[in-house]
């Protein structure tokens, strides 16, 4: 799926957008939460490994993602929509 420029985006789009913006950060937060569980469990049970490391591959994901809610944010803001 291909992701239209955020200044692009029709105000209903952008509304849209920003309704999604609470159910990603719990997604994300979720995300973290059961990979660190899992980089503590292995450190635990197995010592040092792959998966101790394992929440560092999602980092730059959830970055980016953070990001762009707060795009979608200053957008709404700017144009007045809420």
């Amino acid at each position: 799926m291909e992701q239209k420029d955020l200044s692009q985006l029709t105000n209903e789009e952008l509304l849209q957008e920003a309704k999604k913006i609470k159910s990603g950060n719990i997604l994300d937060a979720a995300i973290i939460g059961f990979l660190i569980g899992v980089a503590v469990y292995s450190t635990v049970r197995n010592g040092f490994g792959f998966l101790t490391f394992l929440p560092l591959i999602y980092l730059p994901i959830a970055a980016k993602n953070k990001l762009r809610n707060k795009e979608v944010e200053r957008l709404v803001k700017e144009k007045g929509l809420k």
